[in-house]
């Protein structure tokens, strides 16, 4: 195998820095991440590229809106400057060729990039130009390290003196070969005072002085010598193309061309590259690919770019458009339509209201429907039309009333005073047309008082056994009878309790719990009968709930309590009372009066007022 420096067998390879077997020392890679979060519009500073930076690579983490721009340290614009957008492609700038990439707009999610071999000559600056949050920008290029040739040490050295075990290109003597190389260096934006750094290798090292230099034989007459017969074909027909000189070897006195093993093939001219065709090509309009529809549905506007642009030196240049007159100009905007849009179509009436009374909601079934039928994405619709699909609706005002269960069948005390109790709570009414009372302050009772006669004698500070627990299920509680006794011969004492004050009384009642009640009947209070006599009703709500006093359907419906009774059944005579008279003439004056409310005269005119009390009607709702 060949090394990098062309000898066989040799294991040289390049390093990062371009040195044909260096360590990678002679060099510094710089590499970062341009995360910052930018709020204005317009160009922003990323990063600065040095002077002598290779290996340039700058990409857009991911796609998006926003564009890569490229910018001398005088002002230059290379690539994407004054708010006009290039057309991918390969653009000269600070001496080296920079590849600029936009992958296809629609297909790619990867985002710009600028790439280059280098060196530059020039500080470079690259920007962002900003229009949508930034994804980031990956920055990264090598610049020479502290053991560099520098190109002022160059300068300055004798022709063909090593520098550092390097050789740089020695100076010709002959004319011709120097008017070449200025052209050369002309044409490639290399200036004359910079020297490319020669791999070791490539020319033998300088001799130590102590070292006698072999004797060169003398230059002998040749017959036959290389000659320049003509230049290859221009690489392009107009804008700046290379060809290069062509060498025969010939007869030197005839000038006949003969085998090229009759001349020396180590004195055979190197041919240098010569511009050629150096008048520009016509311009031509660049198209642009077209961008994303401005709509996913329905007609809409997409948009694409049109530059006037001419190639020169293997670059393609933007120029004034009015070098393209000659050219009929492309359409810079088009409608588009992806598919027809979709529409919101009402699928259910409204529900019922998800209360009996106050404000709640009721809903409907709203969908998009595509042009086809399918139910498909909301965002499919224009979401602007949305019909509603849920409302407030208003019940009216709820009442209340308080709800109980009967009482516990088992009294908390096996003996003497004990509780029985009963659950309260004060709900909803849904039945509006009941003549029922609002729960207001007055909460009734959750105890009453129970007695399963008296207890037998016990012992001191005795404690009796626990009562059964106040209820079958749920919350309740046990009670049991603490005395202070004193034993005799056979028999107990009870005490008054201080004799046992200085003791730690137990205690004589505990809550307690056997099991969950499950579905319960809970019913409100009978309301006020409709009629005092001859036979009226009086009525309640009942409601099976559940232990977290929600509405429950589990409840026995044979154990239900009545809603509805008959109440007053007796007839409506009044009782004749012999001291019930009327001591004046004129008491239907009281009676029309009202009276009868007065204690003075309904005792002065008794009859009257009785019998006007007898025909009242019992009020229904009052409160």
């Amino acid at each position: 195998s060949i090394g990098c420096d062309d000898y066989l067998g040799s294991d040289k390879v390049i390093d990062k820095c371009g040195i044909c077997g260096g360590d990678n020392t002679a060099c510094k890679v710089v590499s970062g991440v341009f995360k910052h979060t930018l709020t204005n519009l317009g160009y922003h500073k990323i990063v600065e590229i040095p002077e002598g930076a290779t290996k340039i690579n700058i990409t857009e983490m991911s796609k998006s809106n926003n564009y890569l721009a490229l910018r001398s340290r005088s002002g230059r614009s290379i690539i994407n400057g004054n708010w006009a957008i290039d057309r991918p492609g390969r653009y000269e700038g600070g001496g080296t060729m920079f590849t600029y990439k936009r992958p296809n707009e629609i297909s790619s999610t990867a985002g710009e990039s600028f790439l280059a071999d280098g060196p530059t000559n020039e500080v470079l600056d690259v920007y962002m130009i900003h229009q949508q949050p930034n994804p980031g920008i990956h920055y990264e290029y090598i610049i020479p390290g502290d053991n560099v040739i520098s190109p002022q040490l160059l300068a300055h050295r004798r022709p063909g003196e090593p520098l550092n075990g390097q050789l740089g290109m020695p100076e010709s003597t002959n004319h011709e070969d120097e008017d070449l190389h200025r052209e050369t260096d002309t044409l490639t934006g290399q200036s004359a005072g910079t020297f490319p750094v020669i791999q070791p290798g490539r020319f033998p090292s300088h001799q130590p002085e102590n070292q006698v230099p072999a004797v060169q034989p003398p230059r002998q007459n040749r017959e036959h010598n290389w000659k320049q017969i003509g230049k290859t074909e221009c690489t392009t027909t107009c804008g700046k193309g290379s060809q290069y000189p062509i060498f025969h070897c010939v007869n030197r006195i005839t000038h006949e061309e003969v085998s090229e093993s009759y001349c020396d093939s180590s004195t055979k001219p190197i041919p240098e590259e010569e511009a050629c065709n150096l008048f520009p090509c016509p311009a031509f309009w660049d198209i642009g690919e077209w961008s994303e529809c401005s709509k996913t549905c329905g007609l809409g506007m997409q948009h694409r770019q049109i530059l006037c642009r001419q190639m020169y030196a293997n670059r393609t240049l933007t120029v004034q458009q009015y070098r393209c007159h000659h050219l009929e100009k492309p359409e810079t905007t088009s409608t588009c339509q992806l598919k027809i849009c979709s529409e919101w179509q009402i699928r259910t009436e409204w529900t019922s209201c998800s209360v009996p009374c106050g404000v709640g909601q009721r809903t409907r079934d709203v969908k998009c429907v595509s042009n086809l039928g399918d139910v498909v994405d909301d965002e499919e619709c224009n979401m602007k039309l949305r019909p509603n699909d849920i409302e407030n609706c208003d019940m009216g005002p709820c009442a209340k009333s308080w709800f109980l269960t009967e009482w516990s069948d088992r009294c908390s005390a096996e003996c003497g005073d004990g509780i029985r109790t009963r659950s309260v709570v004060c709900m909803t009414n849904h039945i509006s047309s009941l003549p029922l009372e609002g729960c207001g302050n007055n909460r009734p009772s959750e105890t009453t008082p129970c007695n399963n006669g008296p207890c037998a004698g016990k012992v001191e500070w005795f404690a009796g056994g626990w009562t059964q627990c106040s209820t079958e299920c749920g919350s309740g509680t046990q009670q049991r009878e603490v005395i202070c006794v004193r034993k005799t011969e056979g028999n107990f004492d009870v005490l008054n309790p201080y004799e046992c004050s200085y003791l730690e009384k137990p205690p004589s009642q505990q809550s307690c719990y056997l099991k969950p009640c499950g579905s319960k009947w809970f019913h409100t209070e009978w309301s006020t009968c409709s009629k005092s006599c001859e036979g009226g009703f009086r009525v309640r709500e009942v409601r099976c709930l559940s232990d977290d006093m929600t509405a429950s359907t589990q409840c026995d419906p044979q154990l239900k309590p009545e809603e509805k009774e008959p109440c007053n059944t007796q007839d409506c005579i009044p009782e004749i009372d012999e001291n019930c008279k009327d001591k004046y003439y004129n008491c239907n004056v009281v009676v029309q009066a009202r009276l009868c409310v007065y204690t003075y005269y309904k005792t002065a005119c008794c009859a009257s007022c009785t019998r006007v009390a007898n025909r009242q009607p019992g009020f229904l709702g009052r409160r």
